[in-house]
């Protein structure tokens, strides 16, 4: 057994490389949400580091351990081999990938599935009952409207919404569990895993990691979730920071000013220490236009339509990784309005949300156990803040 030494006081901060695949000092437009604080000190295991790009973002893994680093590259690699596995099998944008042949052929026959992705799916048909319809999978219509799935940005007529959500809802999906096939009940229909697949693949990592006994990893997916598996060598938990809305260069609340990501403890508006949990965090402005004078973000109540305005981002800890992409997808459509209908879900749970604020260009913070509880603050936009 290790015997963790005292956090040293002295910080560093760093980003995970979370944008290393981008020039050194350029400015990512999907922005920061979140920082990984590690401490200084003597790190007593071996550790490797790896990453990879799949749906659509940057997947890194740090692992530690007493084994040897080539021993730990192969299980690195055998995790980002899996993520690719799994993308392969949820997204709706490879021809191949189980969701698309159910996107092309499940409104004309029953179209059978691999046994863990039919499972996946009557997981998020749970969750859609749990959220009351707050989380839907077959929202894809409504992003194609909206022109977020192919960056042409459009808001379209209240009629041309009123007819996709024709093609909208869990009521249109049959799942039949002894032959694992699906089926649509109309032509139209379209899956969409993207608020589920990073922590579906962040619970399959932690099955490799528990195989191989490993106690000390933490990895992510790009700026939405990242999971933590026991405590790093040199510290006793993961912390992690939450980046201010005014430091995150996406955010319609950054000040424009900035040249540089966010580096020090001024640029949080909160932190979390992680133990065996996943933090997940959901923004509005992930990929945002302008029309007129609204911003309009990619995450859509699939009840109406319509982009959601109310809540600009969420976090939430859990110890699944799937369960924390789904609440934070929920709550950014039904905002505390959701805490009170999954009481049972975020009891005892960390939770952050930032909203609209009472003036239109602010917003002000409301958490569960994270910093203060409550947290209630506001800010406004920069004089030199516009709205992406």
């Amino acid at each position: 057994m290790v015997k963790k030494s005292n956090p040293s006081p002295t910080v560093r901060w760093t980003c995970l490389n979370i944008f290393s695949l981008k020039q050194k000092g350029s400015i990512s437009k999907d922005g920061t949400l979140f920082l990984l604080i590690t401490t200084t000190g003597p790190i007593i295991l071996n550790t490797i580091r790896a990453a990879r790009k799949a749906m659509a973002t940057r997947f890194e893994i740090i692992l530690h351990s007493h084994q040897r680093n080539d021993w730990l590259q192969s299980v690195a690699e055998e995790i980002l081999d899996e993520i690719d596995r799994i993308e392969s099998q949820l997204s709706r944008y490879m021809p191949t990938s189980q969701i698309a042949r159910a996107n092309r052929l499940a409104a004309l026959q029953p179209v059978k599935l691999d046994p863990q992705v039919f499972r996946l799916l009557e997981d998020c048909i749970q969750w859609h009952q749990q959220t009351r319809g707050a989380f839907d999978i077959t929202a894809g219509p409504l992003l194609k409207c909206w022109g977020f799935t192919d960056g042409q940005y459009c808001e379209p007529s209240r009629d041309t919404i009123e007819s996709t959500l024709e093609h909208v809802g869990i009521h249109h999906i049959q799942l039949e569990p002894g032959s694992h096939t699906i089926s649509f009940d109309t032509e139209g229909v379209t899956l969409d895993l993207g608020a589920v697949g990073k922590g579906y693949a962040m619970e399959r990592a932690k099955e490799i990691l528990a195989d191989y006994e490993i106690e000390s990893a933490i990895l992510h997916g790009g700026t939405s979730t990242i999971c933590a598996v026991g405590t790093p060598p040199e510290d006793v938990a993961w912390h992690v920071g939450i980046v201010r809305p005014e430091k995150d260069l996406a955010s319609p609340f950054a000040d424009r000013s900035a040249t540089a990501q966010p580096s020090n403890v001024s640029d949080l508006l909160t932190s979390v220490a992680l133990t065996n949990a996943s933090l997940s965090i959901s923004a509005v402005w992930g990929k945002s236009f302008q029309s007129g004078d609204r911003t309009f973000g990619h995450i859509i109540d699939p009840r109406n339509g319509y982009p959601v305005s109310d809540q600009w981002l969420t976090a939430i800890v859990h110890e699944n990784a799937l369960s924390s992409d789904v609440l934070t997808t929920a709550m950014l459509v039904d905002g505390t309005q959701l805490t009170e209908n999954l009481s049972e879900h975020l009891m005892g749970k960390q939770w952050l949300m930032i909203r609209q604020g009472e003036e239109k260009d602010t917003y002000e913070v409301v958490s569960q156990g994270m910093g203060h509880d409550p947290i209630q603050r506001s800010s406004t936009l920069p004089e030199s803040g516009e709205a992406p």
